[in-house]
């Protein structure tokens, strides 16, 4: 439950959090909030990264959930982006730090230095008209040409620049398929030209949540520090048995999560349109024992492609929280916005005890490193 507070401003600083608040869009309020949990952040919080494992910057952080990952492996997040204001909201109250916004208008120079970069980037297809021209004019092209006009690009300049130890980047499957292979293929050759030796696999997240969520990971290893000999491997640890979905369901749910009659007959009758042609779209009802389709952020339309059934009345749709335990955030993980963007975030996150344990293993790795003394090899 919120409190009100009331405080008297002179009127210079009041015009300041004017300046402040408009050029940040938001309100004098938000500005507020914002400084009050920046300040009990660095009182309470040490900032020196000696106590800390290795650094990390969050980029496209939505709402936190590699960054749980890597804290929980002793991290220390030392930069972090996000560009949708709500995600941004949902970000400062967990961690109490607000993202920067749009990833294009930050300079590298500006980024901290950083042991380990974390991504969960957009797909997006590259253009190679620009690319093409180049080459019919004889000049070189390189991956800041090929990756120019996506997000991809700042992913590749802050490499380029800051020279993490290694990195983490994570799409969905298809991300090889994408746009006839030509993506995948333009992500590759990027990172293997700035010289990080690079690992990938598609993973599944039901081995930790009662979720079948695909995913692939890529992690780099930076050779200029550490050479062509790394082994590394995505075999994680998981649980002994898969979890199920009744564990993660809420004993009491309000009766505006159930779907209404107009809502459910229309599913239903979309689906058998869909099966007399031959196709398999239609809603989902998820069985208890059992792991459930993959949340998405189009979730909040009408939740059909994880229902609930509901003994006598209609099913009902997952609730915020619910959909937050199914990508694995604990229960003190603070839900801060509508049932809307709710959904679209959590649908946009990623499987965080999964993570971690990739997480772990790079960490691991790293640290294997630098025991054996490869950590010279750029001075040599």
């Amino acid at each position: 439950m919120k409190k009100q507070l009331q405080i008297r401003l002179e009127k210079s600083l009041y015009e300041t959090l004017l300046q402040h608040a408009d050029h940040a869009d938001q309100s004098v309020q938000e500005t507020i909030v914002e400084a009050l949990g920046l300040m009990l952040r660095d009182y309470y919080i040490d900032d020196s990264h000696e106590t800390s494992r290795f650094t990390f910057i969050d980029l496209f952080a939505g709402i936190g959930g590699m960054r749980i990952a890597f804290e929980k492996q002793g991290g220390k997040c030392v930069f972090s982006s996000e560009w949708d204001k709500y995600c941004q909201q949902t970000y400062f109250s967990n961690f109490l730090e607000k993202p920067y916004g749009d990833i294009t208008q930050i300079e590298e120079d500006h980024i901290p230095n950083h042991d380990i970069l974390v991504a969960g980037f957009p797909c997006q297809p590259f253009s190679i008209a620009g690319v093409s021209k180049k080459k019919s004019l004889g000049r070189q092209t390189g991956f800041l040409d090929e990756t120019q006009g996506t997000l991809f690009f700042d992913i590749v300049r802050i490499l380029d620049r800051k020279r993490p130890k290694a990195f983490l980047l994570e799409n969905v499957k298809n991300l090889k398929s994408h746009d006839k292979g030509n993506t995948w293929k333009v992500i590759i050759k990027a990172l293997h030209e700035l010289n990080y030796l690079t690992f990938d696999s598609i993973l599944d997240g039901q081995q930790y949540v009662p979720q079948h969520r695909e995913r692939i990971y890529i992690v780099g290893f930076d050779r200029e520090r550490y050479g062509d000999d790394i082994d590394f491997g995505f075999e994680l640890n998981t649980p002994k048995e898969k979890p199920r979905l009744k564990e993660i369901l809420q004993d009491e749910v309000d009766s505006k999560y159930t779907l209404s009659d107009k809502l459910w007959q229309y599913l239903q009758d979309y689906a058998a349109k869909h099966r007399a042609k031959g196709n398999g779209f239609g809603y989902g009802l998820a069985e208890p024992d059992k792991a459930t389709r993959t949340l998405s952020a189009r979730y909040y339309k009408d939740g059909s492609e994880i229902l609930i059934p509901q003994e006598g009345k209609n099913p009902r749709r997952l609730t915020p929280r619910e959909c937050a335990r199914l990508q694995g955030f604990s229960d003190n993980f603070k839900i801060v916005v509508s049932d809307t963007q709710a959904y679209k975030q959590f649908g946009n996150s990623v499987v965080v005890p999964l993570v971690t344990e990739i997480a772990e293993n790079i960490v691991t790795k790293l640290e294997d490193l630098e025991s054996q003394g490869k950590h010279d090899r750029r001075a040599v």
